[in-house]
C-alpha cells in the first residue's frame, strides 16, 4: 500500500525588496540632520520659531494628560461598562438624556482633550449622540477644577465663576437638543474600532487605548501645530485695537479662544490676563474656549469625520458667543 504523499507547506513569504521600514527612516532623518545642522541651527534660532516651538510645546503639555485620561477612561467603557448600564443611568427619552449626560461633566475633571474619546466610546455603548454630545461640551467647561480655576482667576468677579458654569451648560443642552432636531445618523462617522468580543478584558483594554490614542492624539498634535502658528502669525496690536469696541471684542476674544487653543483648566487666567476687555468678552473667550478651538475640531474630525465638525463646530461657536454675551450682559 503506497503512502500518499503529503503536500509540501507552502514557503514563508519573502520579503518585499526594496521596502523601506521605520528604520530606514530613522536613519535617513539622521542623517539628514547632520547634513544640514549648520542651516537648522540658524533657523532654529529664529525667535518666531522659538515662540511656534513653546506654543506648540505648552498646548500638548497642558493637553496630553487629560488626553490620556480620556482614552483611559472610553476604554473602560468600552471594555469594562455593560451596554445595560446605559440603558439604567440615562433617562430612556432622549431629550431627558440630554441635560442629565451634561450635568454629569460635573463630577468628571478633565479638559476638551479627554472628552471627545469619551464621547466617541459612549456613543459606541448604545449612548444616543445627542446626550454623548452634551457631555462632550459640558464636561470640560463645569467640573470643579475648571470653576475652581476660573475663581483663582477672577477673585473679585465670582459671577464669572457662576456664569461660565451655567452659560456653558445652557449651551451644552441646546446643542444637544439641537442634534436631535436636526443631526442625522450618517454624519457621525467613527473610526473603526477592532472588534474586542473575542479578546481579554486585558487585550481588549490595550487595544482600545492603542487606537483611541493614535486617533486622537494625531490630531491633537495637527491641532496643537495650527495654534502655535497662528500665535505667531496674530499681531498682538491688533488685540489691543479691538478691545476698544464693545461687538468686535466680543467677536475677537471668541476668535482668539478658538484660535489659541488653550485648555480649560488654564484659560481662565489667559482671560484675567487679557484686563483691556470687558468681562462680558472674556467670558465668552471661557465659554467658546472648552468647546470650539483648533486642536478640538482636529479631534472631532478624526473621532467623529469630517461631516461632522464642518457642522457641529460652526453652530456651537455661534451658540457659545451668544449664550456667552447674554449671560454677561445680564450677570456683569
Amino acid at each position: 500500500m503506497t503512502a500518499t504523499a503529503q503536500p509540501e507547506a507552502p514557503a514563508p513569504p519573502s520579503p518585499k525588496k526594496g521596502r523601506i521600514g521605520s528604520v530606514e527612516v530613522l536613519a535617513g532623518l539622521l542623517v539628514l540632520l547632520v547634513v544640514f545642522r549648520n542651516p537648522l541651527a540658524s533657523l532654529i534660532s529664529d525667535p518666531r520659531l522659538q515662540t511656534w516651538t513653546t506654543v506648540f510645546v505648552s498646548v500638548l503639555v497642558q493637553a496630553v494628560p487629560f488626553l490620556v485620561f480620556g482614552v483611559v477612561l472610553s476604554a473602560v467603557i468600552a471594555v469594562f461598562v455593560p451596554r445595560s448600564f446605559w440603558a439604567k443611568a440615562l433617562p430612556r427619552h432622549p431629550a431627558l438624556a440630554v441635560p442629565t449626560a451634561g450635568l454629569a461633566g460635573v463630577v468628571l475633571p478633565g479638559c476638551e482633550c479627554g472628552s471627545v474619546p469619551i464621547a466617541g466610546s459612549l456613543i459606541r455603548r448604545g449612548v444616543t449622540p445627542a446626550a454623548a454630545l452634551a457631555f462632550l461640551l459640558a464636561a470640560p467647561a463645569i467640573n470643579p477644577i475648571v470653576l475652581t480655576a476660573t475663581a483663582v482667576a477672577f477673585p473679585r468677579n465670582p459671577e464669572m465663576v457662576v456664569g461660565r458654569g451655567v452659560a456653558s451648560l445652557v449651551v451644552a443642552v441646546a446643542m444637544g437638543w439641537l442634534w436631535l432636531r436636526l443631526g442625522k445618523a450618517e454624519w457621525i462617522k467613527l473610526p473603526h474600532r477592532p472588534d474586542l468580543d473575542g479578546m481579554s478584558r486585558a487585550q481588549a483594554f490595550w487595544a482600545a487605548v492603542r487606537h483611541d490614542t493614535m486617533h486622537a492624539g494625531g490630531f491633537l498634535v495637527l491641532g496643537a501645530a495650527a495654534a502655535a502658528t497662528i500665535n505667531v502669525l496674530v499681531p498682538e496690536r491688533w488685540l489691543n485695537a479691538l478691545a476698544g469696541n464693545h461687538l468686535l471684542s466680543i467677536l475677537a476674544l471668541a476668535a482668539l479662544a478658538v484660535l489659541l487653543s488653550i485648555c480649560s483648566e488654564a484659560d481662565a487666567f489667559v482671560a484675567a490676563s487679557l484686563s483691556q476687555f470687558s468681562l462680558t468678552s472674556r467670558l465668552v473667550f471661557l465659554v467658546v474656549g472648552p468647546m470650539v478651538d483648533l486642536k478640538l475640531i482636529s479631534m472631532q474630525a478624526g473621532v467623529f469625520g469630517r461631516r461632522f465638525a464642518v457642522r457641529f463646530a460652526p453652530a456651537t461657536f455661534v451658540a457659545a458667543i451668544v449664550v456667552g454675551a447674554g449671560f454677561g450682559a445680564v450677570l456683569l
